[in-house]
């Protein structure tokens, strides 16, 4: 496996060994071993799938410590526009995102570490989202800031007339007002 370091610290693009053959493919998508040797020691104790269409926005979310989590995201089917933004106070790169194209093709995955918030829109017809995480959902602690703060100026690569948002992810604060604790 390959990782990228990203321009943010902590945030890594992990690019797995593919052994593609006229049959289809096959790779390791998480081999605890495999991550330890290349030093990346996180305990993932849940996974989450997803299933959107087209133009669905979810984000950004975050849960506060102490039951922040470590992600590892990737696109089983289809293809997503996937961002973090570095919530971290001390972080010479807050207030920063990233974002990186993850799909059923280039099988990429991004690791978005605590302290960070992290939402995706759906740039296929439906896409199937895959996400690890190192510590249990706590809907006490769960934050968000918005998907469309101007301070951010994320690019979502879908039209805004397109974007389908649920009703909680249109409430959140803008990252100034957001309450963060990392």
């Amino acid at each position: 496996m390959e990782i990228i370091k990203t321009p943010i610290e902590g945030l890594l693009i992990i690019q797995p060994r593919v052994f593609g053959d006229s049959r289809g493919y096959f790779y390791e998508s998480y081999s605890a071993k495999q991550y330890k040797e290349n030093g990346i020691n996180i305990d993932f104790c849940q996974d989450n799938l997803s299933k959107s269409s087209y133009g669905v926005l979810r984000g950004l979310h975050f849960q506060l410590y102490p039951h922040s989590q470590t992600k590892l995201v990737s696109a089983v089917q289809g293809t997503v526009w996937d961002v973090a933004v570095d919530l971290r106070a001390s972080s010479p790169t807050f207030g920063q995102w990233y974002g990186i194209e993850l799909s059923e093709e280039n099988h990429t995955q991004f690791l978005v570490p605590q302290g960070f918030a992290h939402g995706f829109s759906v740039l296929s017809e439906t896409a199937i989202f895959s996400y690890k995480c190192d510590d249990f959902y706590n809907p006490s602690l769960e934050g968000g800031i918005a998907y469309d703060d101007p301070a951010l100026n994320i690019d979502w690569k879908i039209p805004a007339d397109k974007a389908i948002i649920s009703e909680k992810d249109t409430k959140h604060p803008l990252l100034k007002d957001a309450k963060l604790n990392f």
